[in-house]
């Protein structure tokens, strides 16, 4: 009896401590993400949200000594910095003057009484012989701009600019570091980030709305100029110590290529029908550096296979762009979703495929729970003077015909042919080749028949030629195994692609099992791959294939 009550005390209390560590297990496990939901909300706090929560003592008193000291010598800093933005701006507001207007110039232009202020300072590490400082900088000014505008109409207006708001990240680079005062040989200074820039136009007088678009047309002008004048990588160059400073200028280092192959799963924002989206790509924000694809009507997984050509001028900090629209004819184009890509990621002279989630807004700090769709790129990152991975082709004399970088590239496997040896009449058709289809099986396919099986086959297509291959019919089958090899003449690979479906086969026609779009690209760039792919449009499933390129001589 006694051995038995002690059997049945040893089982209560293994069974109390068992319950015991797990209620102690699971309560540190909620602290800890309770910690990590903290630390997580106290990384995205900006210093405008600390200046919020935290009060003025526990800020350096130097910088409101440093803000004190900018409100004395202001008055100096507008004078001679408002003839310097003059001489600065002006040639770049007539470079985007927009087609309505005849000239736009400053007729006067001040920055005010109110100086900016200092909210807070940076020192970012530099191990290249020089010393960077970020400033961020608010300021809810008080400048006296009136810009001179003449229409086409032969009209002129006095435009006011007025109620201007700026928050932005100023860098200054104390480079190159040297052995005599001020210990430094030049300063470069850029905006670093321009986290908010507001003002309004009213014409001196009058107003903006006598003639249509005209606001938007200077507004649109103005962002256009600051871009391109002071945000970076644009940066001036100021000489401290006499020396060659031509390497801290602006200049291109690489080439960014990009094939923008399609969009999936893309919310629709027609109340009739679906939405009609086009891409806009850039790295640099400024007119003439935006680049923009076809408009897909009435689809929600547009296919483009279209390629751009970005210059890159730092790799360390510029991204890749991607906002996708909806276009709306008479209104405003409706925003589908955007997303970035960090060229820092990038390996140069090596192909990345990246599909990448769309998100509303790139600004906001919040995460992104709809679900918008996403977008598939491939990019290769090329430096200038440098071999990449596939030969150098990017050396001198080796750019023949005004390629693209992937062009370049991927043209290296030509059994040695010189393009230089090419009319400009093949340019189109140096990438030629056999292209090797081998469909090896598919698993999971979503059932179409009643008693929950399917009769799948492929249907391969080459989009150029519409030349077409089918697979043997497997019946009664969710899993079917094909194995069979199909080849296609290809005269354009860059811009080929290769669409796979898969239909389920009956009597009296046929029901849809799964798509997917292929481009050639990868199996450029490796001669052949086995790859898995997810097929669109259904439920589930999946389809295995092995891809092989035969160059042929042109």
């Amino acid at each position: 009896m006694g051995f038995v009550s002690g059997v049945v005390l040893g089982l209560i209390f293994g069974i109390a401590l068992v319950v015991a560590f797990v209620l102690s297990e699971n309560s540190r496990a909620r602290r800890r993400s309770q910690r990590a939901a903290y630390i997580a909300a106290l990384s995205r706090l900006t210093v405008e949200d600390s200046r919020k929560l935290l009060p003025k003592e526990f800020f350096p008193p130097w910088l409101t000594w440093l803000n004190s000291e900018l409100v004395k010598v202001w008055p100096y800093v507008d004078q001679a910095a408002s003839q310097m933005m003059k001489a600065l701006v002006e040639p770049i507001l007539e470079q985007y003057r927009p087609a309505i207007l005849d000239s736009l110039t400053f007729s006067k232009l001040t920055l005010g009484t109110v100086a900016p202020q200092f909210t807070g300072v940076t020192i970012v590490e530099s191990g290249d012989n020089g010393v960077i400082m970020e400033l961020e900088v608010k300021w809810d000014g008080n400048p006296s701009i009136i810009l001179n505008v003449k229409t086409i109409f032969g009209v002129a207006l006095p435009i006011q600019v007025k109620n201007v708001s700026f928050t932005g990240v100023f860098r200054l680079i104390f480079k190159p570091l040297v052995d005599e005062l001020p210990c430094f040989g030049a300063l470069t200074y850029s905006l670093r980030e321009k986290k908010k820039l507001d003002f309004t136009l009213k014409v001196v007088g009058g107003n903006t709305k006598s003639i249509p678009g005209l606001s938007g047309a200077i507004e649109d002008t103005i962002r256009d100029a600051v871009e391109d004048s002071l945000l970076w990588p644009v940066r001036k160059v100021i000489p401290i110590v006499p020396g060659d400073y031509r390497d801290l200028e602006l200049r291109p280092i690489g080439v960014l290529d990009v094939k923008l192959v399609q969009a999936k799963d893309l919310i629709n924002k027609d109340l009739v029908g679906k939405s009609d989206p086009y891409a806009v790509l850039y790295i640099r924000p400024i007119r003439d550096r935006v680049k923009k694809s076809k408009t897909i009507d009435n689809e929600l997984s547009p296919v483009w296979n279209e390629h751009f050509e970005f210059e890159v001028e730092d790799i360390a900090t510029q991204h890749l762009t991607v906002k996708i629209y909806d276009k709306e004819g008479v209104q405003d184009d409706e925003l589908l979703g955007c997303a970035q890509v960090q060229l820092k990621d990038l390996e140069p002279g090596k192909l990345k495929d990246i599909h990448l989630a769309l998100v509303k807004d790139l600004e906001n700090r919040k995460p992104d729970t709809k679900n918008r769709g996403q977008v598939h790129l491939e990019l290769i990152y090329s430096q200038f003077g440098e071999e990449n991975g596939f030969g150098g082709l990017l050396a001198a004399g080796a750019q023949p015909f005004g390629m693209t970088s992937l062009e370049k590239v991927l043209s290296n496997g030509m059994n040695g042919q010189r393009l230089s040896s090419l009319s400009p009449g093949k340019r189109k058709d140096i990438i030629r080749g056999v292209l090797s289809v081998t469909v090896k099986r598919a698993e999971n396919l979503t059932s179409t028949d009643l008693g929950g099986k399917a009769d799948p086959y492929v249907v391969l297509t080459m989009k150029k030629t519409d030349a077409k291959k089918k697979t043997r019919v497997v019946p009664k089958n969710l899993n079917p195994e094909w194995d069979q090899t199909f080849d296609f003449v290809v005269e354009d690979a860059l811009h080929d692609m290769l669409i796979v479906e898969v239909w389920d086969h009956d009597t009296f026609g046929k029901d849809f099992m799964g798509k997917l779009a292929l481009t050639l690209t990868k199996v450029l760039h490796e001669g052949e791959y086995d790859g898995d792919f997810p097929l669109d449009g259904v439920q589930s499933g999946q389809i295995f294939l092995h891809l092989k390129w035969t160059p042929q001589p042109i």
